[in-house]
């Protein structure tokens, strides 16, 4: 198995990782993809590192917290042998207060993944979706308070608009805070829209692509006058009319 960089962190991790969407299947959506069980789990979890695949893909939406919950099973007793990346952000019910990234949303979702996965880290913890009523200084002051409690790692985000990613890296550095490492995005031969976004090479983080097929590589992006432009907007301000970024996906 081939090893990178994540980005500019120090974590070093396999070309290919699992994604655990099947695990713990329940509901219309998640139990199409798969019902996997915790010995099922474990089984695939058990061919993965033989094969030198050591990075496992979940998130707190998936099946409701189950794939999670299957995924801790799967690895309890080797905690040391596998890298964890997990999202948060998607709802999770009908309150107001069960969706986001609000301090408050954004450290009970990780206290929760913690004690459903049975650890107490995650290794990459990435923004499922953007969510523009949060404060961007909020947002990665909460991280930033998470990584210093040793909860979290490395953060990243996923499936990300490129001007709004631009705008949070340039709130990191402009206030030390942590930089995001990753974006996790949806890229197949049908859903291209990813290369009319920020790229892996303008913004430091490494791009992670979910496709049936990808190099991992990342293109870069044509609107780099726009994201430029952008990193001075205010969250709720649409893209420029005529611009790249207002233009129908």
């Amino acid at each position: 198995m081939e090893y990178r960089q994540l980005g500019t962190s120090g974590l070093r991790v396999p070309v290919l990782s699992f994604g655990t969407g099947t695990f713990g299947g329940t509901g219309p959506l998640f139990g199409a993809w798969g019902t996997s069980d915790a010995a099922e789990a474990r089984r695939l979890v058990d061919i993965c590192l033989e094969a030198g695949v050591n990075l496992f893909d979940t998130a707190d939406v998936y099946s409701n917290g189950a794939s999670e919950e299957v995924l801790g099973e799967a690895i309890k007793g080797r905690r040391g042998d596998v890298l964890i990346s997990t999202k948060t952000g998607l709802p999770m019910g009908d309150g107001p207060a069960d969706w986001g990234v609000s301090r408050s949303r954004l450290i009970a979702a990780v206290d929760a993944s913690l004690k459903r996965l049975g650890t107490d880290h995650i290794d990459i913890l990435q923004l499922h979706a953007l969510d523009a009523h949060t404060p961007v200084e909020e947002l990665l002051a909460t991280l930033d308070t998470l990584v210093a409690q040793g909860k979290v790692r490395h953060t990243g985000v996923s499936n990300y608009p490129g001007w709004q990613l631009m705008k949070a890296l340039a709130a990191a550095d402009r206030h030390g805070w942590p930089r995001f490492v990753a974006h996790q995005v949806y890229y197949s031969l049908i859903g291209r829209a990813s290369r009319r976004s920020s790229s892996a090479r303008e913004t430091r983080s490494s791009c992670a692509r979910i496709s049936a097929r990808s190099d991992g590589r990342s293109r870069p992006s044509r609107s780099r006058r726009w994201m430029r432009r952008a990193t001075c907007c205010r969250p709720t301000l649409t893209p420029p009319i005529g611009s790249r970024r207002a233009l129908p996906a």
